[in-house]
């Protein structure tokens, strides 16, 4: 199976590898964004001997039992006995003192759970070796909160991590890259389904509709998919009161916290406020505020991050009493194909559009590359009304101005005129306007625009 993007991890864990020294790496994120399949990718572009090993959710020696075969197996010699965890990782430390040596232990929190003390026999150990042992030691797994914890200035393990990766969805481009032959449309659509993680790209069938993958992976009783997020989720959030209820107002596009406050029926605002730093620190929700009042808590706007979770609580954790009595197609009719096209595909496009413009700043291909990219918030007292502009950047000259459409039709000089003095209108000094459509222009270029066409996202 081919293996897509990732570049700058790969190329960190490479100058790890080739390092002539005791390293240690984390690697943490959610679960499906692909970690194990990183790490064994640069594996295999590697010369370096390694041993992979899956924790499991068990007991120390089982562990100990399971590990022992597989470093018979790299050695070749017969198992070996260790008495625990402590004497084995020793062994391995001191069978990497003349050839350097990669060990991965994916899943680290089970094995953290069986064996007391990990962190500190960790921390032990590379203290002990870190003079004579060449071994490159990776430590990998899917509970954030736990991994990050590794690093915290109370654990055992600070200053001892060489390097840390917190690996995130990827992002519109490279997951297109999953469906290349689908139009630049489509890859909008199924980019709004099912997001960065290459999991679920890997499942699309790039021989049917949108509509088809959609109602065949997520929106049908059995799909393949269909209990994913309650699963992740489950297992992220099934001690936090409330969550469900948090993430469902999400979905259905509250995003001020006095909005998720009272449409959440959250008992009170110390409750809700605990429930979103938990859910922010796992990294289920993305917390956002307008890059001109960063420090203003009632204009700071709540969002999930992932975007199955935010298809699923929007149309079938909202409905799904409805789709297991109803045939798949009627269902997709009734409850999902309008407000998809018309909102849901839109909203998202605004996000691909922020993404991109952050693809041209890191590659160096802006002419002035920007500091801050986000929300800008406005106030009308003329007019009496407030509101923000969902993608604005600013750079050492000022503020440029995107608005992102994804209509049928071509956006017209007429409607870039009123969107341009919309926003000189609310008191914004933008010195540029940029205008992202999905089906083109009407007029050929302008003063101070910038006109992107859709297929330009995907070149």
């Amino acid at each position: 199976m081919k293996f897509y993007g990732r570049d700058l991890q790969k190329k960190n864990l490479k100058r790890v590898f080739e390092r002539n020294e005791l390293q240690t790496v984390l690697v943490y994120g959610r679960r499906r964004v692909g970690k194990s399949e990183l790490i064994k990718q640069s594996l295999r572009e590697t010369d370096i001997r390694s041993i992979y090993y899956e924790c499991k959710q068990t007991t120390e020696m089982n562990n100990t039992d399971s590990l022992s075969l597989v470093i018979s197996e790299l050695f070749q010699i017969p198992k070996p006995h260790f008495s625990g965890m402590e004497e084995l990782l020793d062994y391995l430390f001191r069978a990497a003192s003349g050839l350097p040596l990669i060990v991965v232990l994916d899943e680290y929190p089970y094995l953290r759970e069986a064996v007391k003390g990990l962190d500190s026999i960790l921390q032990s150990l590379i203290d002990k070796y870190r003079e004579s042992s060449l071994i490159k030691f990776i430590v990998c797994g899917s509970y954030v909160d736990v991994m990050k914890s590794l690093i915290s200035g109370e654990n055992p393990l600070y200053g001892r991590v060489d390097l840390t990766i917190d690996l995130k969805p990827m992002d519109y481009y490279e997951s297109s890259m999953f469906y290349p032959d689908f139009s630049s449309e489509d890859k909008v659509r199924l980019y709004s389904v099912f997001g960065g993680i290459p999991y679920y790209n890997r499942l699309i069938d790039q021989h049917v509709s949108v509509r088809d993958n959609v109602i065949d992976l997520i929106a049908s009783p059995g799909a393949r998919l269909e209990n994913e997020v309650s699963m992740y989720l489950k297992s992220e959030i099934s001690k936090i009161v409330n969550a469900n209820e948090v993430i469902e107002t999400l979905a259905r596009g509250y995003s001020r916290y006095s909005d998720i406050l009272s449409q959440s029926h959250v008992s009170s605002s110390p409750a809700l406020a605990d429930v979103l730093d938990k859910l922010i620190r796992m990294e289920v929700v993305l917390k956002e505020a307008p890059l001109n009042d960063q420090s203003n808590k009632r204009k700071t706007g709540y969002y999930i991050s992932d975007n199955l979770s935010l298809f699923y609580y929007r149309y079938i954790f909202r409905y799904l009493s409805q789709m297991n009595v109803m045939a798949p197609e009627a269902f997709y009719s009734r409850f999902i194909e309008k407000d998809f096209e018309e909102k849901y595909v839109p909203h998202i496009f605004e996000n691909v559009c922020k993404q991109y413009l952050i693809r041209l700043n890191k590659s160096g291909m802006l002419d002035e590359p920007f500091e801050k990219i986000g929300k800008y918030y406005y106030d009308d007292p003329v007019n009496k009304k407030n509101g923000e502009f969902d993608i604005v950047t600013e750079d050492p000259k000022g503020y440029i101005f995107y608005e992102a459409k994804f209509r049928k039709e071509p956006l017209s000089d007429s409607t870039i005129k009123k969107e341009v003095e919309q926003v000189k209108a609310t008191g914004l000094n933008c010195y540029k306007f940029g205008f992202f459509s999905r089906s083109g222009f009407d007029i050929s270029a302008g003063e101070n625009l910038r006109l992107i066409e859709l297929d330009e996202l995907y070149k």
